[in-house]
């Protein structure tokens, strides 16, 4: 084969080649090849004029996979309180089984004011900070919490002291200001927490409320026992170590507790701060209660507050751009992950970050039909309102 023939078969099959090897004059080059090249081209242009009819498909259908386990439902709210229900899934995505019970997102709530609350978050309840009562309310009425989350921050040793009495009091308070079910959250401190839980339970007898929480660095046996005799559930906390999550459910189920009264934290990690070990930790988590694996088969509960501790979150930073918008999108991708990654309640700050989650879990759930229920299309825009 000489040189113009090779070189017109590579032309057929490429859209351009080096020509090095060729030694030609150029006006007998252009002579012998231009009309090749000139037919080459023409057929190209022909092909794109008459449209290409596309290969008949199959519709596309995601796998689904069915599980042999299934999470335990745990309902939060009795007595005066309306009831939620959290967990129920038998399957991993939605697109597998819609949930039976959309993701529940409560508003965090303290005891007493919060000087070191982000101002995006301040400027919205400085007003009533000095009563959890009026604060709960003022969550629930104004920005339509369907649950609150009462910190009792107040009770810790190195802040103000207060006394389990004095902690049930403030549960009261809150009890009487809303009728939505309510997350009790004492300080941290591992040796008094368990006593304000008792005595707050106590306080909220028959409200079946969330005792926050059980960890293995504290008397979780008294936890679990307050929660068993005045129908509580409990938190089962651990830190991102499913081993650790087991062991600890374990021990609650074995002092009287039931799947049906348990909701596990693995501990979320804010977006940019380790979010990829919750994901993991989540995900294996809940994959494995829905393999039949009895101590995870548990409903799960994210702080997902924790993203206000993000520096991107609220540090004043002209090239960040404003932290009234920063705030809030980090808050809601923090929570909308661990949402995605199987989680069922989620504690949040900030009202704009509570109202768009909440509209986001109702589209998990089989009663969802139409997008006219969750108008989240200018989810930018409602940041600034």
């Amino acid at each position: 084969m000489d040189k113009i023939s090779q070189l017109l078969k590579l032309l057929e099959n490429t859209k351009s080649i080096e020509i090095n090897d060729f030694r030609m004059d150029f006006e007998e080059l252009e002579l012998q090849i231009m009309p090749a090249v000139e037919q080459i081209v023409k057929k190209s242009v022909d092909k794109t004029k008459t449209p290409v009819q596309p290969s008949p498909m199959e519709e596309f259908n995601p796998p689904i996979q069915n599980y042999p386990g299934k999470v335990a439902e745990v309902q939060l709210g009795k007595g005066s309180r309306k009831p939620v229900y959290l967990g129920g899934q038998e399957a991993l995505y939605r697109f597998e089984e819609p949930q039976p019970n959309a993701p529940i997102v409560t508003f965090d709530v303290f005891d007493i004011p919060m000087p070191g609350l982000p101002r995006p978050i301040r400027e919205h309840f400085s007003d009533v900070m000095e009563h959890p009562g009026e604060w709960a309310k003022k969550a629930v009425k104004e920005y339509g919490a369907n649950m609150v989350t009462i910190h009792l921050i107040g009770t810790g040793p190195k802040v103000m002291d207060k006394s389990p009495r004095d902690a049930a009091k403030d549960i009261e308070e809150v009890l009487q200001a809303v009728n939505v079910p309510l997350v009790i959250g004492a300080s941290g401190d591992p040796i008094k927490d368990p006593l304000v839980l008792e005595k707050a339970a106590e306080a909220s007898q028959g409200e079946r409320c969330l005792l926050a929480s059980a960890n293995l660095d504290l008397d979780y046996q008294k936890v679990a026992h307050a929660a068993v005799e005045n129908d509580h559930a409990v938190l089962s906390w651990s830190i991102t170590d499913v081993n650790m999550q087991k062991t600890l459910n374990r021990y609650l189920l074995k002092e009287g507790l039931t799947h049906n009264d348990i909701v596990m934290d693995p501990t979320t990690c804010a977006l940019g701060y380790g979010i990829e070990f919750s994901i993991d930790i989540m995900t294996r988590t809940r994959l494995a209660a829905l393999k039949g694996d009895q101590d995870l088969q548990m409903p799960m509960s994210s702080g997902t507050t924790n993203a206000w501790g993000s520096r991107e979150a609220w540090m004043k930073k002209d090239e960040w751009g404003p932290t009234d918008y920063r705030g809030p999108i980090w808050e809601i991708f923090t929570g909308l992950t661990m949402m995605l990654s199987g989680v069922d309640i989620f504690m949040m700050l900030h009202p704009s970050s509570v109202k768009l989650l909440r509209e986001i879990g109702e589209t998990f759930t089989k009663e969802y039909n139409s997008a006219e229920k969750a108008n989240i299309d200018d989810w930018i825009t409602q940041l600034g309102s």
